[in-house]
């Protein structure tokens, strides 16, 4: 169709624009689209079947080579899926662009044949004569009128009336201007964009062509805008969204998870199935996007994603549930949303929100998603199926030194956490299929605090059973009876040794500031002991491990004294999800989790 270099250089006419056949263009997105599918069904076939019965029938070094080899296939298949995907998507675009402006011009032409006008082919207008003089009364001289302002259309003196046609052609000439030029920009727009579409030779698929891909799918986007883009419900609640989706069909589906997988992979309320397909995407354009950065911060979060994608294509171990991606991102310190169990058909669902220091690096990556990986393996041998989540879906608190910075102190985090993580929640609500499942939510360290702030709001947080919180310095309020749930549906772990539970209250903190600034947690623990004497306040408010608190205290392990060994540790904080080095607390939890709290050992309160 493209006639020109650039949009200022087309030879479109309008009578080639009402001769373009549109119905050719989605056709051939169609047979783009067929490919893109058949891909993905490679892909699912080697991931799915191919890989697991290799893992599971044969061993030795030639199954390892032959597992390599089908591994870089399927990276093969997902990079075709994702480029016909924009492909189709383009063509659509396009078509969908042109089809607007040939109605502007259809229009414009009836109008032109119901005056009896004559529309020429460079597009300018003939219009007869008509009205009358002021003069002499006559019919006044008729004219042509072109899309561009005609300055000889109107005189200044007053004397003479327009002729009342004039108007009215000028107004179709303009319009039939204007859906000629804005027909030849989208032409030049995709055209640039189609040839873009294209791979390196070769059959390999290497960062830097996933690079490419990231590029290719920006520009798709950013031409495809007011076809898809416009149509997504952001500020729609979860359950619309998935009433949205729903009423998709599925072509339109296809397209947006290959523009936009970015968007539908983190949009609360999207079947998790569909939220994992857009995110293992994602996930490739984000590496490819990231990869050959010199920066530091692009250099973590890559690190991140790699250990992910290495994770989503390993075959899970025995008794290990699939793993699907709810969430990625590199904006801030990163986002990352895996569950372990499919959250649409669990009867069980327990999301847990990490704390300070935590954002998308490979120590998260291997040591977080092992803790949700953990609980739901746990909680499955206790009841019905369940899911385990976890959360990164907010800016937790940095701090290089750990407690010594104060940045912690601020709530703003947890607020704005908060209400992320009562969005994501009332998704995975929205999408659960089962009729009111049980759902829990657990916090750590800062984590409480970001979830305390979340089951503040009216209504607490949607969905949510129970609460859990272990390793906490406070919720935000000073008694369990203001989390939305009654005191008997939240729970507290506090381990003997963690100094995290024992932060002096602010308060406090304010007399014995510099020892804390100069020691960290080991001084905030010591100086706690001793200028909290008999009070049960920490950092973020009531001990949730109180008696005056009123929550339910189950049995966790001590974890490793302050000093021992010759050195000083807080690892007492982090050992709660681990259950080979706390297993009460993570029985307790997945006790709660499965809904059978009536089972946890229970603890007396501080």
């Amino acid at each position: 169709m493209s006639g020109g270099s650039g949009a200022a250089g087309s030879a479109l006419t309008w009578a080639a624009l009402r001769e373009v056949k549109c119905a050719e263009l989605e056709g051939a997105a169609d047979g783009w689209g067929r490919v893109s599918n058949r891909a993905d069904a490679a892909r699912d076939r080697i991931e799915g079947q191919l890989l697991p019965g290799l893992h599971d029938t044969q061993k030795g070094e030639a199954v390892g080579a032959a597992v390599g080899r089908l591994r870089r296939l399927g990276s093969n298949f997902q990079y075709i899926y994702t480029e016909c995907g924009l492909l189709r998507t383009t063509l659509n675009s396009l078509a969908h662009e042109i089809k607007a402006q040939q109605r502007v011009l259809q229009g414009a032409l009836d109008d032109a044949a119901a005056l009896r006008f004559t529309v020429h082919a460079d597009g300018s207008v003939t219009y007869p004569a008509a009205g009358e003089g002021l003069v002499d009364g006559k019919p006044l001289a008729g004219g042509t009128a072109s899309g561009v302002p005609n300055p000889g259309m109107v005189t200044p003196t007053g004397l003479v009336a327009p002729n009342p046609n004039a108007g009215k052609a000028q107004d179709i000439a303009d319009r039939v201007a204007q859906a000629v030029r804005t027909a030849a920009d989208a032409d030049w727009r995709y055209t640039r964009i189609l040839r873009a579409l294209k791979a390196q030779e070769g059959l390999g698929v290497p960062a830097a062509t996933w690079k490419d891909s990231a590029a290719d799918a920006a520009a798709v986007r950013q031409a495809a805008g007011s076809y898809l883009r416009n149509a997504i419900p952001h500020d729609a609640s979860p359950a619309e969204r998935k009433a949205w989706w729903a009423g998709l069909t599925d072509e339109q589906r296809e397209e947006y998870l290959a523009v936009y997988p970015d968007r539908i992979g983190n949009l609360d309320g999207i079947p998790a199935l569909v939220r994992d397909a857009a995110n293992r995407d994602n996930l490739q354009l984000l590496m490819g996007k990231l990869e050959g950065r010199d920066d530091e911060d692009s250099a973590t979060k890559l690190a991140a994603l790699r250990e992910i994608d290495r994770q989503l294509r390993a075959v899970p171990g025995a008794g290990e549930p699939p793993m699907y991606l709810l969430g990625i991102g590199d904006q801030g310190n990163g986002r990352a949303i895996v569950s372990y169990g499919n959250p649409d058909t669990a009867r069980n669902v327990a999301a847990y929100v990490p704390g300070l220091n935590t954002s998308l690096d490979e120590e998260f990556a291997k040591n977080d998603l092992k803790r949700a990986l953990d609980l739901s393996i746990v909680s499955n041998r206790h009841g019905d199926p369940a899911a385990a989540i976890t959360w990164l879906g907010y800016d937790a608190p940095q701090s290089p030194d750990g407690f010594r910075s104060l940045s912690v102190a601020a709530g703003g985090r947890a607020e704005d956490g908060g209400l992320a993580f009562r969005e994501f929640m009332s998704g995975i609500e929205a999408a659960n299929g089962n009729q009111d499942p049980h759902m829990t939510a657990i916090g750590h360290s800062y984590g409480s605090r970001t979830v305390g702030s979340a089951a503040q709001h009216p209504g607490g947080i949607p969905g949510v059973d129970d609460i859990v919180f272990v390793g906490s310095p406070g919720v935000g309020v000073d008694s369990a009876d203001e989390l939305g749930v009654g005191r008997g549906h939240v729970f507290v772990g506090a381990a003997a040794n963690d100094v995290v539970t024992k932060l002096p209250s602010k308060g406090e903190f304010a007399v014995g500031a510099a020892e804390m600034l100069v020691g960290g947690p080991a001084a905030a623990y010591v100086f706690g002991g001793f200028a909290d004497r008999g009070d049960d306040d920490v950092w973020f408010g009531k001990d949730p491990a109180s008696e005056a608190f009123g929550a339910q205290r189950f049995e966790v392990g001590d974890g490793p004294p302050l000093v021992g060994e010759g050195r000083v540790t807080i690892d007492a904080h982090s050992e709660y999800f681990d259950p080979e080095l706390d297993r009460a607390s993570v029985e307790n939890m997945a006790l709660i989790a499965a809904g059978r709290a009536n089972r946890i050992q229970r603890e007396e309160p501080r």
